[in-house]
């Protein structure tokens, strides 16, 4: 490819210098017309709300900074319940003359009246002590040393009730991402005062589908950005965080992590050990005790509060955790309800913005509107003051490809069949089984494609140097014509077909490896003549639009035990089954259903050497090319599981 000239590379740059400040003069545009909404909820806190800071001593006498926000109004006889958020990310602004602009899950419940509390997290910003990520839970606390999440919220919960005159006794807990995990923590072992917990996105298990892994793949460039920041050294309490790496030299991160190498050039490059949580990573490459312990659901026993889990179909981090957190509830029987809410948002959608679209995806109505106003505030508000029970379902699902919201009384709901979408060696895609038959000692038909660990498949067309969210509903046909990328397509669809529950790849594989990891994508694929009614580009061509429903990784050396990993025999057939997380869609009629396969989806997830090592200590050596074989018939046909609403 021949190098722009400096007449072309200088017209370059003045485009983009005008695009530059034509965007900022977009942005002004848009944050104006946003300011006065803003404006609005700052003066409606500040005259109606008066801020104090205080310093909660925890049990074994480590104190945790606690911003409250109190009713101006409250006395004796007018009194509040209290709404808790304990973070990580700071409860930022310090100073008690300094007030946030929001409070609550959403201002209709600082509009209606609630003693409004947050806190740093045990080592975080303005608290004492010292920070552990999802520090494990201790079931059997032998003494005030003993502090975990749970202990933590307890004695803060105590304090609250205890020294915060006009509040009714009645606490709920919400929280978003990390603080949603927190959350989850506070219905573990509650204070009698909880009486409504809201986990949302809650982290779950940061090995097996949570922000840091997917079923044991690394997930490189949102960890190593998030961690430059999140798992840097904090000696003392301090209102400001670390920033963020930001020396990338390039917008391109393709081009970056390339160049950054094998995983163990990070610590060489740029942390220099000195990441703790980083190097956790480095030192845990097995779901092993480490990993075990700091997963709360196997304590998710005996939940008294009432419980509202909430996720996002479109979540780049935490899909895995409000179902994991459900089902790990559920499975447990509460007394108390637990409801699922999943609605067509990114990672904290639900709590920003209208929730009408995603990038060139519309949904048809205000989705997080609605859920704030008629799903959130009734039922604290039911937990909390006693008002009117809302008619909320068990789970209340949003069905994209449909855009409806849908009420069920279970999830997966009870008229959901589990049904195999087959490859064929055509390359079709259906819902019945290759017949073929085999010769005594045949082998099954198979597809098969060359991996190359200096040529991964790019997670997403853009040149981006931050992750983001838009590959989760991103236009898959960039992938679709690489070599290394295998597609199967349905037929076009004479009637909806529609799945509600889990979805799960069941491949038979072989490779000339000794290890590899596989990436299913299921995929809605817009008829030739869909319209051309994307919100945020007009002339852009939906005809033949490839929505990507549900994608996940498999490390194929996990394939037996995520504790205790196995090489791939060389050439040998395998079955490779993993959870591809849940999923709520209609594929309308006259779409079609697409499954593509590959071995890298670069840099969302780390490069595997294709041989059996720890890649977080491999060497440039150990990266090789291999030829990966995707079996079809018989007894080794592949497929992915769904499940069928009929």
């Amino acid at each position: 490819m021949k190098k722009p000239t400096r007449a072309v590379r200088w017209q370059l740059s003045l485009f983009l210098s005008f695009s530059a400040i034509n965007a900022m003069i977009l942005f002004g545009a848009i944050k104006s017309l946003a300011q006065p909404k803003v404006n609005e909820d700052s003066l409606y806190i500040r005259q109606n709300y008066t801020k104090i800071e205080r310093m909660i001593p925890m049990r074994d006498g480590v104190k945790l900074f606690t911003s409250i926000y109190l009713p101006k109004d409250i006395s004796a006889s007018k009194k509040y319940p209290i709404l808790l958020n304990r973070t990580p990310y700071s409860s930022a602004p310090y100073g008690e003359t300094l007030y946030k602009t929001s409070l609550g899950p959403s201002m209709h419940f600082a509009r209606d009246g609630y003693i409004v509390v947050y806190q740093d997290v045990r080592g975080k910003y303005m608290s004492e002590g010292d920070f552990e990520a999802y520090r494990p839970f201790i079931p059997q606390k032998k003494n005030k040393t003993d502090t975990d999440e749970s202990s933590d919220t307890y004695d803060t919960i105590e304090w609250l009730i205890k020294n915060i005159e006009g509040n009714t006794g009645k606490v709920g807990s919400w929280g978003i991402s990390a603080p949603g995990y927190y959350t989850t923590m506070t219905a573990v072992e509650a204070h009698p005062a909880l009486k409504v917990a809201s986990p949302q996105a809650p982290v779950t298990d940061w090995f097996m589908g949570d922000d840091r892994h997917h079923n044991g793949a690394f997930f490189l460039m949102g960890t190593f950005a998030f961690l430059s920041s999140y798992g840097a050294p904090r000696p003392e309490p301090t209102p400001t965080g670390t920033p963020a790496f930001s020396a990338y030299g390039t917008p391109d991160s393709y081009e970056f992590y390339k160049n950054l190498g094998p995983l163990k050039n990070v610590n060489e490059k740029i942390f220099k050990n000195q990441n703790r949580i980083w190097n956790q990573m480095m030192e845990n490459e097995t779901y092993n005790d480490f990993w075990k312990a700091r997963t709360p659901v196997p304590h998710l026993k005996n939940i008294k509060p009432a419980v509202m889990v909430v996720g996002g179909w479109f979540d780049q981090e935490d899909l895995y955790g409000p179902l994991k957190t459900y089902q790990g509830i559920e499975s447990n029987k509460p007394k108390s309800p637990n409801l699922l809410v999943m609605g067509p948002w990114i990672h904290g959608g639900w709590a920003r913005g209208t929730g009408e679209s995603l990038g060139n995806i519309r949904f048809g109505s205000k989705t997080s509107s609605f859920y704030q106003k008629e799903i959130e505030f009734p039922f604290f508000n039911h937990h909390l003051k006693d008002q009117p029970q809302p008619a909320l379902p068990k789970a209340y699902i949003f069905e994209t490809g449909a855009n409806e919201w849908r009420k069920y009384d279970q999830w997966p709901p009870k008229n959901a069949v589990p049904k195999k979408l087959y490859m064929h060696p055509d390359g079709t895609l259906s819902f019945s089984q290759t017949m073929m038959i085999m010769q005594v000692g045949a082998k099954p038909s198979f597809d098969e494609y060359e991996s190359d660990p200096d040529k991964p498949v790019p997670y997403t067309s853009e040149i981006r140097i931050i992750r983001g969210s838009d590959f989760m509903y991103e236009d898959q046909r960039f992938a679709a014509s690489r070599p290394d990328v295998l597609v199967y397509q349905s037929e076009v669809l004479n009637e909806d077909v529609t799945i509600s529950g889990n979805v799960f790849a069941d491949l038979f594989v072989s490779s000339t490896g000794t290890d590899a990891d596989f990436v299913v994508k299921l995929i809605d694929v817009y008829p030739g003549d869909a319209p051309n009614d994307s919100p945020v580009n007009p002339n852009m061509k939906m005809g033949g639009f490839q929505l990507l429903v549900r994608g996940e990784v498999m490390r194929a050396k996990f394939r037996k035990s995520f504790s205790d990993p196995v090489p791939l025999t060389p050439d040998k057939i395998e079955e490779v089954k993993f959870d591809m997380q849940d999923a709520a869609h209609r594929f309308k009629k006259g779409h079609k259903i697409m499954i593509q396969i590959q071995s890298s989806w670069f840099p969302l997830v780390d490069r595997n050497p294709q041989k059996f090592v720890n890649i977080y200590k491999a060497e440039e050596q150990d990266f090789q090319k291999a030829r990966h074989r995707i079996y079809l018939s018989g007894e080794s046909s592949s497929y992915v599981g769904v499940q069928v609403v009929e």
